[in-house]
């Protein structure tokens, strides 16, 4: 299977073809001498790492000059975003984070050192990663109807795999048992391939995760992706209804979106100009299929809409935190 990685690559060494040969199509490179950062709370090779590389390549084509993807993993990415609170409000320096820790964080930590709104700025979104709930191939239910009646006649096997506690999915979890009253159980695995290997073995009644970690085994037939998160159907997965298609709102906000922020007090014509670029780059049209392919969905949305959405997923999911008690201990 091609990493994410390799695709991204790929299209932006076809990119950098494509303007080679009409130069006209670029523009002059930026004057200004200070590289570009987008600030990464993750190790090379991931999902946002990958993605963070193919929107350096399309800043520099479009004349933002020096353009640096800087990986500062740690603490749940809170090492990211603290040294981008910290850094000079000069358009510069640029956070590129997933919504958890601007939307969850605050609900589960008992100290953080930062505050979303006092901290910083949102530039633009940049995708959104569907999430799924999926079951083995072998599984009695093939659809998410079929898996609520079921459980509700096993109640004992309503445990459901994911990669971590404390973000969206977890909460997500814990409100499609109150949906359907049954207490599902969230088991925490480390990291997608092992989750993976125990769905397609049956260990787990179902799970939950991107669906970018989950569309290779979904095409060759080893697993059944039940439903899909958020409140349309996936272009990727046409014949898949939503979650919400079964009646169950839990999972409405289950998208995981990746958006970039610069610190508070960035100068307004600043923000304006990187949040122009960033938009720009990610409505690419070859952009856009490339991220499809691997089951994820550029979007490419000004800074306002991000703050607008990151209030609304507060709202929806403070309820269900707050009723599960739960802590992050890290």
């Amino acid at each position: 299977m091609k990493s994410i990685r390799h695709l991204l690559a790929v299209a932006s060494l076809a990119t950098m073809a494509a303007l080679a040969a009409n130069p006209a199509s670029a523009q002059a490179p930026a004057t200004n001498a200070t590289p570009l950062r987008l600030v990464v709370g993750f190790p090379p090779g991931g999902a946002l790492d990958t993605l963070a590389r193919a929107l350096a390549d399309q800043l520099r084509l479009a004349g933002m000059g020096t353009v640096i993807v800087e990986n500062r993993p740690g603490a749940s990415t809170r090492i990211s975003i603290d040294s981008v609170k910290r850094s000079q409000p000069d358009g510069r320096t640029v956070l590129l984070s997933s919504n958890a820790p601007m939307v969850i964080f605050p609900m589960t930590y008992r100290r953080l050192d930062y505050d979303v709104d006092r901290d910083f700025i949102a530039v633009a979104q940049l995708a959104e990663v569907p999430t799924v709930i999926s079951a083995g191939a072998d599984r009695p239910y093939k659809t998410l109807q079929e898996y609520v009646s079921w459980v509700r006649a096993n109640p004992s096997q309503g445990s459901i795999g994911l990669t971590s506690l404390g973000g969206t999915l977890h909460f997500a979890v814990l409100g499609m048992g109150r949906a359907i009253g049954v207490p599902l159980r969230p088991v925490a695995y480390k990291g997608g391939a092992p989750l993976v290997t125990d769905l397609v073995g049956g260990h787990v009644p179902l799970a939950t995760d991107a669906l970018a970690s989950q569309l290779e085994l979904y095409r060759a037939g080893k697993i059944r992706i039940l439903a899909v998160s958020g409140t349309h159907r996936n272009p990727a997965l046409p014949d898949v209804p939503t979650v919400r298609e079964a009646g169950i709102d839990a999972f409405d906000h289950a998208n995981a979106s990746y958006s970039a922020f610069v610190p508070a007090g960035t100068p307004p014509e600043v923000v304006q100009r990187l949040e122009r670029a960033f938009v720009a780059a990610m409505q690419k049209p070859q952009m856009k299929v490339l991220l499809s392919r691997v089951g994820l969905e550029a979007t490419g949305l000004p800074g306002a809409t991000v703050t607008r959405t990151l209030h609304a997923e507060r709202e929806f999911w403070r309820p269900l935190v707050q009723a599960s008690g739960f802590r992050n201990e890290d």
